[in-house]
């Protein structure tokens, strides 16, 4: 079996803070707090690229694992923001991490879906190729994206970067079939036209909700589960009010289906491997339902179970 073992990232030390834009933008302090729910934003340095941060957390992941860089068989990393258009950003990481040459590397172009999505693609291409080891990468730095004098993304987005590493080498979760649906429709709700980033915040908002907890039921019905049968909720940190919105509807605790990215922002598709990451390191609950939702506009779930004789 493939499987999750392990998940590192790395988060730029670099703040902004959105209680020093209130003047700016005419906003009340409860606003940032409630409903946006970023405090501060994680920020790339000016000459920090992509590949430069999904490699610091590609290292992260080798020190924490012990894995040998050259058993590294499969690289794949989510972004929509590289450094450049070609070559594509995993092989730049490639080169910069000193992978073997044996090693695949594709990127996957996807936002605060890519990581459900990326699990899917990584583990379905070790499985078809009888590969033993591969590492998923996102980084997606919306600062490079973002028009300063825009409030509805310049509070809301942080940069970071996440390495989840899937092998057949005692994982300690296993991977569900995914959840997947799309809105092609509606995707010009969150798109880039010269190199600015917009967004229709009502019509992301009511995507996410309607179609975050719609692929979470669907997914918990395939599986055979309640929704208390799961123990955390592990979905895109889009603002705190989607993720307080999504926990009402769905009649979720707070606690199983937390908001945790008031210090670094919305993340897109390294905001669930960065809410995982110190879950996994501290325990290791029974069951975990995941699920993205955003740019496409795109949403994809699925469930990571606790491998037999994980302690």
């Amino acid at each position: 079996m493939i499987g999750l073992r392990a998940i590192a990232s790395y988060v730029p030390p670099r703040r902004e803070s959105n209680l020093a834009l209130l003047e700016r933008f005419q906003l009340e302090q409860g606003f940032v707090r409630d409903k946006i729910g970023v405090l501060e934003r994680a920020r790339r340095d000016d000459d920090e690229g992509t590949a430069d941060m999904a490699q610091r957390a590609l290292e992260a992941l080798l020190a924490k694992t012990g894995l040998a860089r050259e058993r590294i068989q499969a690289l794949v990393l989510v972004t929509q923001n590289p450094d450049q258009r070609i070559p594509h950003a995993s092989p730049l990481v490639h080169r910069k991490a000193g992978l073997p040459g044996c090693c695949a590397t594709f990127d996957v172009s996807l936002g605060c879906s890519g990581y459900v999505y990326g699990l899917s693609v990584l583990r379905g291409f070790l499985e078809a190729n009888g590969l033993d080891h591969g590492v998923l990468l996102t980084c997606d730095p919306y600062s490079r994206i973002i028009d300063p004098a825009d409030k509805s993304t310049l509070l809301l987005f942080g940069d970071a970067a996440s390495a989840s590493l899937l092998t057949r080498d005692a994982p300690r979760y296993a991977v569900s079939a995914g959840v997947f649906g799309t809105q092609g429709d509606t995707g010009r709700a969150l798109a880039c036209d010269a190199d600015r980033l917009e967004m229709n915040g009502r019509a992301v908002f009511s995507f996410a909700l309607t179609e975050a907890s719609r692929s979470l039921d669907r997914l918990l019905e395939r599986e055979g589960l309640g929704r208390d049968d799961i123990d955390l909720y592990a979905v895109h940190q889009g603002s705190k009010y989607i993720v307080d919105s999504l926990q009402r509807r769905m009649g979720i605790d707070p606690a199983r289906m937390p908001f945790v990215a008031a210090g670094v922002g919305n993340t897109v598709s390294s905001s669930i491997p960065l809410l995982l990451e110190p879950v996994l390191d501290a325990a290791a609950p029974r069951r975990i339902a995941l699920c993205g939702f955003g740019v496409g506009l795109s949403v994809a779930a699925c469930l990571l179970q606790r491998a037999e004789g994980t302690p």
